[in-house]
């Protein structure tokens, strides 16, 4: 088993360069969380080129709806959903900058195509653990789309949020190489 990376912000193709599929992260630094609602609205802006509810360049979407925060904590359940409903989104959001990605799945060919040519990574999260993963955020506040609640786009403070290279910077995907790896 490998060492844990750190990866603190700022985010960069140059920060991302040396990731491999497979690789632990720790994520420490400010990402966004997102869904398919509030990307349908951020392409919209790109596409009538208004300016987006928070600066994409060097940014992290996490693919998450978190339920309500208890008294006390910042948010509730944070756990990632499926990343392919964002895939017809995510080649114009790296061509505007996204840097990575956080979520559960495989990916289209079209948006590691795209994540090759802008140095982006997909981060796998553990999925049914959103209670623990929660405890890695120590800040949530929604910055755009309030009205579609748990959807709303929100800004997130996390330390040492836990994730996995699943699409490295040169496209190696352990969704399709995994499963090879596994069976030799």
């Amino acid at each position: 088993m490998s060492d844990i990376i750190k990866l603190t912000e700022p985010f960069s193709p140059e920060a991302f360069s040396g990731l491999h599929m497979g690789d632990m992260v720790e994520i420490t630094g400010t990402i966004y969380t997102a869904r398919d609602a509030a990307h349908k609205r951020l392409i919209d802006a790109l596409e009538a080129r208004q300016g987006l509810p928070f600066e994409i360049a060097g940014s992290i979407i996490y693919y998450a709806g978190p339920s309500p925060a208890k008294p006390g904590s910042p948010i509730g359940s944070c756990g990632p959903t499926t990343s392919g409903r964002m895939d017809a989104y995510t080649p114009a959001l790296l061509d505007a900058g996204l840097i990575g990605m956080v979520g559960k799945g495989p990916r289209s060919h079209e948006v590691i195509e795209a994540m090759k040519k802008h140095g982006a990574v997909y981060f796998a999260a553990v999925g049914g653990a959103a209670a623990l993963t929660a405890q890695s955020i120590f800040e949530a506040e929604i910055v755009a789309y309030e009205d579609l609640g748990p959807e709303a786009i929100r800004r997130l403070k996390v330390i040492n949020y836990p994730c996995m290279v699943a699409i490295d910077p040169s496209g190696h995907n352990i969704y399709e190489e995994g499963p090879r790896r596994f069976a030799q």
